[in-house]
This record gives C-alpha cells, sequence and structure tokens, in this order.
C-alpha cells in the first residue's frame, strides 16, 4: 500500500524525541527476544481471520483454533454462513463462550458483507466497524495481518498490561487513548508487529499475575511500573 493510500490517522499526543527513542529501543529488544512476531489466529484468508477475531473476545487464540475448523468445514464463505441456522452456529462455537451473541454477530456480519461489499471483507477501519462484533480492536487485526494495513495498533489485555508496566502510557483503562499513546511513539510499519512482539511478551514472561511472572531482562530493563521487578527487587 502506497503512503497516499494509507488511512488518515486521528490526532495523536505528542511525545518527545527521548521517549519515541526509549520505545525504539523497546521494539527492537522485543524483535530479538520474539523474532517472528505473528497473527496466531489460524485462518486461510480475510474472512476466515475476520470471523476467527469475532470469535477469540473473551476467549484465548488456542481454543478459537480448535474450534474454527468445524466451522469453516462447514460454513467457509459468507454467502453460506449467513443462511446458517442460528442453533447450529450456536453450537459450533460453544466453547468460545458467549456463543449466542457471536452466533448472531456472525450470521449478521456475513450478512453485512454480502449485501454491502459483494462478499468481500472490507479494507478499511469505517466499513469494518460496520459489522457486528468487530470494533476497533478485530478491524485492526484484520486489516493488519489480512492487508497488510497499518491502520491502528491492536490493544488487547497483554498489551494493555505490557505498555503500562513499561511506561507507554499512563492511561489504565481506556483502550483507545492507549492505543494513540503507542501510535504516537513507534513508526507506523511497526504497529501491527508492535501488538504482536507485546502479546507474546505477555503470555510467555510479563504475565499478569505476579507469581507466574519469569525473571525477565526486558522487565528489569524497561518496566518502569512492573510490580514483580518492585516485588522482587523488595525481596533482595
Amino acid at each position: 500500500m502506497s503512503n497516499k493510500d494509507e488511512p488518515k490517522l486521528p490526532k495523536l499526543p505528542r511525545k518527545s524525541k527521548k521517549q519515541k527513542e526509549r520505545a525504539e529501543e523497546i521494539l527492537q529488544e522485543l524483535y530479538v527476544h520474539y523474532p517472528n512476531p505473528h497473527c496466531e489466529l489460524n485462518h486461510r484468508n480475510p474472512f476466515e481471520l475476520l470471523i476467527a477475531t469475532i470469535l477469540s473476545a473473551q476467549c484465548t487464540d488456542v481454543r478459537v483454533n480448535k474450534t474454527t475448523p468445524a466451522l469453516f468445514e462447514t460454513y467457509p464463505t459468507p454467502e453460506l454462513m449467513k443462511d446458517a441456522p442460528l442453533e447450529e452456529l450456536e453450537e459450533l462455537v460453544r466453547s468460545t463462550g458467549f456463543y449466542r451473541n457471536k452466533a448472531k454477530s456472525l450470521k449478521e456480519t456475513s450478512q453485512i458483507l454480502v449485501d454491502e461489499f459483494d462478499g468481500e471483507v472490507p479494507q478499511n477501519m469505517k466499513d469494518l466497524l460496520k459489522l457486528r462484533g468487530a470494533a476497533r480492536k478485530t478491524a485492526n487485526v484484520v486489516l493488519g495481518n489480512a492487508f497488510n494495513i497499518n491502520a491502528g495498533v491492536v490493544v488487547d489485555t497483554h498489551v494493555k498490561r505490557i505498555s503500562n508496566r513499561f511506561g507507554l502510557t499512563k492511561e489504565k483503562k481506556n483502550t483507545n487513548k492507549i492505543e494513540k499513546d503507542l501510535m504516537a511513539l513507534f513508526p507506523r510499519e511497526n504497529w501491527t508487529d508492535l501488538s504482536h512482539l507485546m502479546i507474546h511478551h505477555g503470555r510467555n514472561a510479563c504475565k499478569a499475575r505476579i507469581s507466574e511472572a519469569p525473571d525477565h531482562p526486558l522487565c528489569k530493563k524497561y518496566g518502569v511500573n512492573c510490580k514483580c521487578r518492585k516485588m522482587r527487587t523488595e525481596e533482595h
């Protein structure tokens, strides 16, 4: 995608040169520890990624990956999924949790894709947000991984936690504000990778429960708000 075709960005907070340099250091070290950042939701095309991402709400990627093969074998296209019996969809996605709402989202999203987009997944934020179950996080996942479009940064529970512990944002809850802080700090071409890198670090090292978090060198070096780091310092 050429620069002129990239989606227009929202107004971002100003960051100092020092803040951006520190962010770049963190990014490069994340690449060292996790050299193959990638989306862990299994998919073969944009439609499958969209559906898998909707199912991933309040569910692990591992569970979603166990659920989608049967779903996509039965309903591989939006044309087929929109006409699927709701009860059958509910049963197919039951293990992902909130299955009734998710099944409705899959049917309604598939219907919109067929009615408004000729059965194709749209390649822009505005249209993706029209789909049921597709908030900004889902749209960023699809754009970044299916179309290589860096429209923003995916902020999930891991990215939120790591951003705070590394002092990259002061925002604790509002994911839109956290996203804007990260967008202002990191180069646009790295936004999709950044999400994967932080998610990998959150799953493998800087975990939510302090007792389960290993003593990782990244947390030692950059974890200005790492409770696990402070606890270990106090213990020694």
